[in-house]
């Protein structure tokens, strides 16, 4: 996948994310110009509101990570081991974070956490 087609994916995905994040400041009568704002902003928005447990929010940390692995050159290495995310992890979800072995040990520690917390 070519770095101009991938910068398209995220710029899409940044769309319609900015779209339903709007929807959501909305709803919880939070100000905020989704449109607009930085990601840095809506992020640091939608933090001092409390939202940090919605998956929106998660969705936009990934994609503001995505973008800034672009643009220096590392997009697509796992953020755990630093290996080479597979390239269907990539095509499936262009703002993956890890490879599919790190993803499986990250989801089996957090239901770990979850279930001591609860």
């Amino acid at each position: 996948m070519s770095i101009s087609h991938i910068r398209h994916e995220l710029s899409q995905l940044e769309t319609h994310l900015r779209k339903e994040i709007g929807a959501l400041a909305e709803i919880n009568q939070v100000s905020l110009e989704a449109e607009t704002s930085s990601l840095c902003e809506i992020i640091e928005v939608l933090t001092k509101a409390g939202l940090c447990d919605h998956p929106l929010f998660s969705k936009l940390t990934k994609l503001d990570a995505a973008i800034c692995q672009l643009d220096i050159g590392v997009y697509g290495l796992c953020s755990d081991c630093e290996s080479e995310i597979e390239s269907e992890r990539l095509t499936l979800d262009p703002i993956e974070q890890r490879c599919a072995n790190c993803a499986e040990q990250y989801e089996h520690e957090h239901r770990q956490e979850l279930r001591l917390t609860h």
